[in-house]
């Protein structure tokens, strides 16, 4: 993300390793295989995508319109599970990247969502937070207030990727990189299973 005059942390930085420098965004797998880079972790565990529904009762409901539909847990984790991981041919839900036991809706409208990269590394850790963000803006009320976290302990850099991920400044800047949205709605484009709404 990007803060006028702002040299540090004010620019959107995925995290620096060799396949990325401070300030630039590291390129996508794709991008890395023709300039020679490697992915940060070039072979992931694959999972089997869960298999979650809500009880034939609550599908009901859903689909009432005359009775108010609570987002939950669930509903969060159907926008996000299908996007795609940046380096990789996978989704976050393939790579446990997102989970729905790290989601959690409170009473007073907040959503909190915690993300697990593949390596505490991990050079893309702010893009796959700010794909996350991004999917929630468009298919969300503007009600809830949605915080997001790489999950405790997963990141080497987890205090300054929090830091990115939270800070309305720098989310309004890093959508107004054109090249940046171009790579985030790259990742949206997997986020057209069930529910995707975009």
């Amino acid at each position: 993300f990007c803060r006028a005059g702002d040299t540090s942390l004010g620019r959107w930085e995925p995290s620096v390793t060799a396949h990325s420098r401070a300030g630039q965004l590291a390129a996508p797998r794709r991008t890395r295989k023709m300039m020679g880079g490697v992915p940060d972790n070039a072979s992931p565990t694959i999972h089997a995508a869960a298999l979650v529904q809500r009880p034939r009762e609550e599908m009901l409901r859903e689909a009432d319109e005359s009775q108010d539909d609570e987002i939950d847990a669930l509903e969060i984790f159907e926008h996000i599970r299908h996007i795609n991981d940046p380096e990789h041919p996978n989704t976050l839900e393939q790579l446990k990247v997102a989970r729905l036991e790290d989601i959690a809706v409170g009473a007073d409208d907040t959503v909190t969502i915690h993300f697990t990269p593949t390596v505490p590394h991990c050079s893309m850790a702010t893009l796959i937070g700010l794909s996350i963000r991004v999917k929630l803006l468009r298919a969300l009320p503007d009600k809830l207030k949605v915080d997001i976290f790489v999950a405790p302990g997963s990141h080497a850099s987890e205090h300054a990727v929090n830091k990115q991920l939270n800070d309305k400044e720098r989310v309004a800047a890093a959508l107004e990189n054109a090249k940046l949205l171009e790579v985030v709605h790259g990742c949206l484009n997997g986020a057209n299973g069930p529910n995707a709404g975009s």
